[in-house]
């Protein structure tokens, strides 16, 4: 029987055009797994928000919604709480208590359940997501992958019949999102319980899935099986956002059953023939370049030395005897789990924190030493974890122009009038090109997707012109096609001279465009090698093409590396 029916769904936001969502028709069964995907913008996160009446976005809708065979909005306030459990992107906009065993109650006292079954539900669920070791904590003390599965031990604890989870695993590392990911598995697989996932890392996700539902454009492209997914979606650019065996299979012209997990790469993989040890030698991908003993070492812009920083005077060190150094026209990659400092590392390089001990230089000038004017703009520019940080105004056109001092005129981008200075008018055009932010201007920036959110972020960033750039998760909430746009734009800067330190979770992304990743660990720089070399026989930290590769072609990283050498 279907839990949820999706009729001829169609809905259109207050001031647009063009609908969010276009004649969606679907249903979701009983204990089904279903992942919901598609491009930035495509209207993922407004079908979620329709599954529940007090998540719905305001604006205008048709069709139909059916919960258990009702219209959704006939169903109960209480009811759609009990049997509709929803997690939020961010785990820290869903907690709202301060002790981690209040937050487990939290609901049930909500649907006014006695305090026996509280008690129950609380002790089965702290065992079930193993809380024990932190029951009593304040929930500001735990991680990011901690806080998240509170939120998901929270809503089990009602007991629902669907959970609806939106991107739940952005801000996670890739140990803690697979975890999370397995718990789901879990739940879904002992408990029965039905999953509406959205998500961009596909890679753990599809393996779970009943049925995978990619969107575009507000509307259905294609709702099938994993496996066979390949042959509605091959020609689309959403293809290059699949899990990394079917992206080789495909490309690589593989026959017979597309491989979903690395698992599954790995063993069609090694009955393709092995690549000729003359031809791993010559391959492009191997080849180094030789380096003249006469070209110059590339300057240092970013170092820092022996530095550690507390947060209070009696509090443990966040970071710890961290010493690294980033040079000029390099990508510069932190990754590491969550809490081990990475983006305390990211605000003292951007001076919002000051360390204890240790010194921080900017092209050889310690931070303290710059004027604001001087270090902010022309030298300086920072992307925070949270995009929402930097927007002040109420459409994206103004806060755009809110970065170049100046106004925009009564008929906006696409009037002759429209802002002052031609200069900045040219500037503001090339940085929304360059972001393909173009359709978003009107819109206000809190009702973007997380993905548009982070591109409008980042053009306002890149108004500045910083000669430094910090970005904090900037592939966060991306789609793999939208995810190349970014590492063009940053290839981009790169060649003008500008350099990048990025901390980021997104293990694929640093080890294709990267140019030198370093492992963060308790609160310091572990080991940092070129990003090849970095990658190339780790466990854990680094590519599903590596993993899926080992045996067969252990240099291989990215997942183009691979399909060159089954060519």
């Amino acid at each position: 029987m279907a839990l949820f029916e999706i009729r001829h769904l169609t809905f259109t936001y207050p001031g647009c055009g063009a609908p969010a969502l276009k004649d969606l028709d679907f249903t979701v069964g009983e204990g089904e797994f279903l992942v919901v995907c598609g491009k930035s913008g495509c209207g993922k996160s407004t079908l979620l928000r329709h599954f529940k009446t007090a998540m719905s976005p305001y604006g205008r809708r048709g069709g139909e919604i059916l919960f258990d065979g009702r219209e959704l909005e006939k169903v109960s306030v209480r009811e759609q709480g009990a049997r509709i459990g929803y997690v939020l992107q961010s785990p820290d906009n869903q907690i709202v208590t301060d002790k981690v065993w209040h937050e487990l109650a939290f609901g049930l006292e909500n649907l006014g359940y006695e305090t026996g079954t509280i008690r129950l539900r609380v002790a089965e669920m702290a065992s079930f997501f193993g809380i024990q070791t932190w029951f009593s904590k304040k929930v500001d003390e735990l991680s990011g992958g901690q806080k998240q599965l509170l939120n998901l031990a929270a809503v089990m604890a009602m007991q629902p019949d669907i959970l609806v989870l939106d991107e739940p695993t952005s801000q996670l590392d890739p140990l803690a999102a697979g975890d999370f990911l397995a718990t789901l598995r879990k739940i879904n697989a002992e408990l029965g319980t039905a999953i509406i996932l959205i998500e961009h890392r596909l890679e753990e996700a599809l393996a779970c899935a009943d049925r995978v539902l990619v969107m575009e454009g507000g509307g259905i492209l294609a709702l099938a099986p994993p496996r066979e997914l390949a042959g509605f979606i091959k020609d689309n650019d959403m293809f290059q956002a699949m899990p990394v065996p079917m992206r080789i299979f495909g490309e690589a012209g593989g026959t017979g059953e597309c491989p979903v997990t690395v698992r599954e790469g790995r063993e069609w993989l090694e009955r393709q023939p092995k690549p000729e040890p003359e031809s791993v030698k010559t391959a492009s991908l191997y080849r180094i370049s030789p380096v003249s003993p006469e070209t110059e070492p590339s300057p240092v812009i970013i170092e820092a030395k022996d530095v550690w920083f507390r947060y209070e005077k009696d509090g443990p060190d966040v970071v710890r005897d961290l010493n690294f150094q980033v040079k000029k026209g390099e990508l510069y990659c932190l990754l590491g789990g969550n809490g081990t400092g990475k983006t305390t590392t990211l605000n003292l390089v951007g001076r919002i924190y000051k360390p204890y001990r240790g010194k921080i230089t900017i092209k050889g000038k310690e931070l303290g030493k710059y004027k604001e004017s001087e270090l902010y703009g022309p030298l300086l520019g920072i992307l925070p974890q949270n995009p929402q940080c930097l927007f002040v105004k109420d459409t994206v056109e103004k806060d755009l122009w809110e970065m170049t001092g100046k106004k925009p005129g009564k008929a906006g981008m696409g009037s002759k009038g429209g802002g002052e200075g031609r200069g900045g008018r040219a500037r503001l055009e090339e940085v929304i090109e360059q972001t393909e932010i173009g359709h978003l201007l009107q819109s206000h920036p809190y009702d973007l997707s997380g993905g548009e959110q982070q591109r409008a972020a980042l053009a306002k960033v890149l108004l500045l012109d910083p000669e430094v750039i910090l970005l904090d998760e900037p592939t966060k909430g991306m789609d793999g096609f939208y995810k190349r746009k970014l590492a063009g734009i940053l290839r981009g800067l790169l060649a003008e001279g500008r350099t990048i330190l990025m901390v980021s979770h997104d293990i694929e992304f640093c080890a294709e465009f990267g140019d030198t990743c370093a492992m963060f660990f308790y609160g310091g720089v572990a080991a940092q090698k070129p990003a090849r070399e970095f990658f190339m026989g780790n466990s854990f930290y680094t590519t599903a093409a590596n993993r899926m590769a080992r045996r067969w072609c252990p240099e291989a990283i990215t997942a183009k590396d691979v399909i060159e050498r089954c060519r």
